[in-house]
């Protein structure tokens, strides 16, 4: 019986970067308890869950009539294989450092896709989860370049579609989505005019000869998984998801939801998907397939307009994200979001004012035009070390001048980090002292360091932030926090250097430490050892005298800076040492007594 009815499952799988700016790990997160941070957390909750789901019950006469099942959904299911999805890339990023078998279960279940259907179930997004349409058309395309070039390199294929952050879009967004080569997106069906309602893919066409295919999901199935209790029947979610059909025309239904649904916010729900879309493989005349493969048996032909601009979390348009549009978590709580319009004026302030020192700087460093040169980063952007070196000696006018040759590293790493201060999750909540919010401000605290000229600017910047107000009085102003959390109150090359320095005491060697390559000189006098740091991301480096006073635990670090000898010395406690290595200066001090 041939296929009428085609049956959809997207899971949005992103987490923010939540990695210190200048460690580039992340710190503990206590609200994320039992687990060390969140991403921990939700990793263990739903991502890797995803990648291997044991089934309580297997149907054996479903997969009997269905030959794909058969050969696909076994007793332990890879969800990748068989779900649409897109991976963030700073979620890819912390997946390889810290759970790459996550990441291979991603990129295998992609495989085992293409094989099946001949497209695969992953599909690209922006490099940030940025709010695309308040963004300038150049940081969309940085951001579609950044994401595209980053799932070629990951998933060793071109990318077909592409899904936007909050499916927030604009005619402007999905125009620049066309001239760089994206096929299609999936929006919510409220977002689009002239759909006919099967759910088959439309096509938008924009006004300069472009033009894009949309997969349009089903809205009031994704509030039944995301919102109510569907996950709880996954006989029921099987008929949601194959609804009876009649007649021959083809039509399809989608669900597009958070990945984190499936276990974090419904525990469980990773088995009761696999079950369910169990039940719809066995059903006749249905199949599991994704959006890519679905265009290439049924292009496009009924032409929609857009909805401009709109997101699927936002009843304003994309208002969400920069005034007190009334959406919050919490509707019965009796909070403002006045802070948000501040807030995103001293983000937009802060990124004009940045990309000026920018463009002033960096024309006469590259050979090339200096926002080609950004836009190429994003080839490289989620490596470090000798990756980096390469990539900006071969942008350099003038390569073999090792001050230019930093300085433009310099430039390049405050433009990741501006863009970074726009991830949409400091606007979404209720308030602006959440850890979201936190994480961008440091992430402009970064950029201003990068910059070199953070006082020239610093009133400005504050007066603008001292508008955002928090509901809590005691958190003050997004001012306030940046001060307080977000600014270090050491160069944090300091306390890296007297963590080396205690390492090697203890007959620990160690060469890296973070973001940062650590040597050692010969020459440190009596009760000194002299340590050297590189960042390994803005090639800034450092020479440091460690001296150690105290006995173990009480002990304190006192550190000089031997490039520039004129600073005063900085006393460093085990307190502020980064995470990893004061946890293993304790574990070796306790083994000692």
């Amino acid at each position: 019986m041939a296929v009428t009815q085609s049956v959809i499952v997207h899971a949005h799988c992103y987490q923010p970067p939540r990695e210190d700016p200048w460690l580039e790990v992340v710190q503990n997160e206590p609200s994320a308890a039992p687990d060390h941070d969140w991403n921990v957390r939700i990793n263990r909750e739903c991502y890797e869950r995803l990648g291997g789901v044991e089934l309580r019950a297997r149907d054996t006469r479903a997969l009997a009539r269905d030959p794909d099942a058969r050969s696909g959904l076994s007793r332990i299911v890879n969800l990748y294989a068989w779900c649409s999805f897109d991976a963030g890339a700073t979620l890819c990023e912390w997946l390889q450092r810290e759970a790459p078998g996550t990441l291979h279960a991603m990129i295998e279940g992609d495989r085992a896709s293409v094989k099946r259907l001949g497209h695969g179930n992953a599909i690209a997004a922006p490099y940030h989860h940025v709010i695309l349409p308040l963004a300038s058309r150049r940081d969309k395309i940085t951001e579609v370049r950044w994401g595209l070039a980053d799932f070629r390199r990951r998933f060793g294929r071109d990318a077909q579609g592409m899904w936007l952050p909050e499916c927030a879009v604009d005619e402007d967004t999905l125009q620049v989505l066309a001239e760089e080569g994206v096929q299609f997106t999936i929006l919510a069906p409220y977002q689009l005019r002239g759909a006919s309602g099967d759910g088959m893919p439309v096509l938008w066409k924009g006004a300069r000869g472009h033009s894009l295919s949309i997969l349009p999901y089903e809205g009031n199935l994704a509030g039944e998984v995301a919102f109510g209790n569907l996950l709880q029947h996954s006989r029921a979610l099987a008929d949601r998801l194959s609804p009876r059909h009649d007649g021959d025309a083809p039509s399809c239904t989608t669900l597009a939801t958070d990945g984190e649904t499936f276990g974090h916010h419904h525990k469980g729900g990773d088995v009761a998907l696999a079950e369910a879309l169990l039940h719809v493989a066995g059903r006749a005349a249905r199949q599991v397939t994704n959006a890519a493969a679905l265009l290439a048996a049924h292009p496009p032909g009924t032409v929609v307009s857009l909805v401009s601009p709109s997101a699927w979390s936002c009843a304003h348009g994309v208002e969400r994200w920069r005034s007190d549009c009334g959406c919050r978590l919490d509707s019965n709580a009796h909070t403002s979001q006045r802070w948000r319009r501040p807030l995103r004026e001293a983000m937009d302030w802060l990124s004009h004012t940045l990309h000026d020192v920018y463009e002033h700087e960096a024309h006469t460093l590259f050979r090339h035009d200096l926002w080609a040169v950004r836009n190429e980063y994003g080839t490289v952007v989620a490596q470090d070390g000798d990756v980096l070196t390469t990539f900006v000696r071969g942008a350099l006018r003038h390569p073999g001048h090792p001050a230019n040759e930093q300085r433009a590293r310099e430039l390049l790493e405050m433009e990741r980090a501006l863009l970074r201060t726009f991830t949409s999750c400091a606007w979404f909540f209720d308030d602006v002292a959440r850890i979201e919010t936190r994480q961008v401000l440091r992430y402009a605290a970064r950029a201003l360091e990068l910059s070199g000229q953070a006082a020239k600017w610093q009133a400005e910047w504050l007066s603008i932030l001292a508008q955002a107000e928090s509901n809590v009085r005691e958190s003050g102003t997004a001012a306030d926090l940046y001060l307080r959390e977000a600014v270090p109150n050491m160069d944090v090359a300091v306390p890296v250097a007297a963590a080396a320095g205690a390492l090697r005491q203890q007959g620990t060697g160690v060469s890296q430490i973070a973001s940062y390559d650590i040597t050692f000189e010969a020459g440190g006098d009596e009760g000194a050892i002299i340590v050297c740091t590189r960042h390994r991301r803005s090639g800034m480096h450092a020479r440091h005298r460690v001296r150690f006073d105290g006995e173990l635990h009480t002990t304190l670090f006192t550190v000089s800076n031997l490039d520039q000898p004129a600073q005063s010395a900085v006393t460093v406690t085990v307190a502020d040492l980064p995470e990893n290595e004061a946890r293993q200066l304790l574990r070796l001090w306790a083994e000692a007594v």
